[in-house]
C-alpha cells in the first residue's frame, strides 16, 4: 500500500497571537514533514463561501508547498470545473506543474455544495455539462501546440495558445472525484485515475474498485491498482478518552459538510447525503484509534482491494508521526 494526505486547512492559526495566515504557513510545514516521512503525495480541496476561512486558491497553496518539497506529489481534491474559466485553470495548472518539475496531480470534479453554487449563480443542473465542456477545453489546451478556436455552449475563445505547457507530456495525470457506479464508468472512459470518497465502507469501495478495473480492461488498457485513491479520516488516539474526542470533533466536521450541501427544499442531492451520518457508521470507516484498530481497518481496506490511502490528519502532527512510524511499515510494499 502507498499513503498520501487529503484535506484542507484553515488560515486561521490556534493561540489569540498568531499572525493572519498562519494556519496555511502551518499547513506548508505539516506537507514538509509528512515529505521527510515517506509519505507519497498531498492532495488538497477548493471550497468557496463556508465562512471557515478555508482554501479558496488551491492551486497558490499547492505551489508554495511544491516549492517546499523534492518528491512530494501535489494535487487538488479536487479543482471544481462548472465555475473556473478552463483556460486560465490551464494555464495555472501548467505553471504549477512545470515548477514542481512534474509533480502535479490534476484533481477535477463537478462540485456538490449547494452553497457554492448559489453564491457563483450557476446552476447545479448545468454542473455535469459545465464539467465536460471544461475538461475537452483543457485537455486540448495542453495537448495543442499551437493556437485553437473554442465555441461552446458555456465557453468562448478565439485564436489561443496557452502556455507554459505542463512538464509532464502529453499533460498531468487526471484525477475524477466520483460518487456513484455511472460516475465510475465516465472516470474509466475519460482515461482519468479514480479518487473514492471518506465515506463509503469498504464493502462499497471494494464494489467500485472492480467496476472500475473492468471499465478499465474492456478497453484494451493495463488497469493500475496505484490509478485509484481512497480519502480516509485518520487519527492516532493516545487512549480511549482521545479517540472519542478526536471522533466528536470529527462529528462537527462531517455536519457542516452535510448542512452546506443540502439544497433548500428538495430532496436528494449530493452524493454526502446519500450516506448514513451516524456515529456508528463515522466510527466504522474513520482511521480513528489505536495502532492496532487503524491496523485492522486498513486490512479491511486492503482486502477490498485498496492500495492507495489519502489520510486526512486534521492538522495533527502526532497522528502524522505516529502513522508513519507505527502503522504504515506493516502495510507499505
Amino acid at each position: 500500500m502507498r499513503f498520501g494526505l487529503f484535506g484542507t486547512t484553515q488560515a486561521d492559526a490556534a493561540g489569540a497571537e498568531a499572525a493572519p495566515g498562519q494556519g496555511f504557513l502551518d499547513f506548508v510545514e505539516f506537507n514538509v514533514e509528512a515529505e521527510a516521512l515517506g509519505y507519497r503525495s498531498s492532495f488538497v480541496v477548493e471550497h468557496h463561501f463556508s465562512g471557515w476561512n478555508q482554501v479558496s486558491a488551491t492551486l497558490n497553496l499547492l505551489t508554495w508547498i511544491a516549492a517546499r518539497t523534492r518528491t512530494l506529489r501535489v494535487g487538488s481534491a479536487v479543482m471544481v470545473l462548472p465555475w473556473h474559466n478552463p483556460v486560465l485553470l490551464a494555464e495555472q495548472a501548467a505553471m504549477l506543474d512545470m515548477l514542481s518539475r512534474g509533480r502535479l496531480d490534476f484533481g477535477i470534479g463537478k462540485g456538490y455544495r449547494y452553497s457554492e453554487f448559489r453564491g457563483f449563480q450557476v446552476a447545479m443542473e448545468e454542473a455535469e455539462a459545465r464539467f465536460d465542456e471544461a475538461l475537452d477545453v483543457i485537455v486540448r489546451a495542453w495537448t495543442t501546440r499551437g493556437r485553437f478556436s473554442h465555441h461552446g455552449r458555456f465557453w468562448q475563445f478565439e485564436e489561443v495558445v496557452v502556455e507554459p505547457p505542463p512538464y509532464q507530456m502529453p499533460h498531468p495525470p487526471l484525477w475524477m472525484a466520483a460518487g456513484s457506479a455511472e460516475s465510475v464508468r465516465r472516470v474509466a472512459e475519460r482515461g482519468a485515475n479514480l479518487l473514492l470518497d471518506q465515506y463509503a465502507s469498504p464493502e462499497v469501495l471494494g464494489e467500485r474498485i472492480a467496476l472500475f478495473k473492468k471499465e478499465i480492461e474492456s478497453r484494451g488498457r493495463v488497469f493500475d491498482p496505484l490509478s485509484v485513491a481512497v480519502a480516509r479520516d485518520a487519527f492516532v488516539a493516545k487512549d480511549p478518552a482521545d479517540k472519542q474526542a478526536a471522533l466528536e470533533r470529527n462529528a462537527e466536521s462531517r455536519r457542516r459538510i452535510v448542512e452546506v450541501s443540502r439544497v433548500p427544499g428538495r430532496p436528494g442531492g449530493s452524493h454526502v447525503l446519500a450516506y448514513e451520518h451516524t456515529a456508528a457508521t463515522r466510527e466504522a470507516v474513520a482511521l480513528y484509534g489505536s495502532p492496532d484498530e487503524i491496523a485492522r481497518k486498513l486490512e479491511a481496506l486492503r482486502a477490498a482491494g485498496v492500495t492507495y490511502i489519502l489520510a486526512s490528519f486534521a492538522g495533527s502532527r502526532d497522528s502524522l508521526h505516529r502513522f508513519a512510524r507505527e502503522i504504515v511499515p506493516a502495510f507499505f510494499g
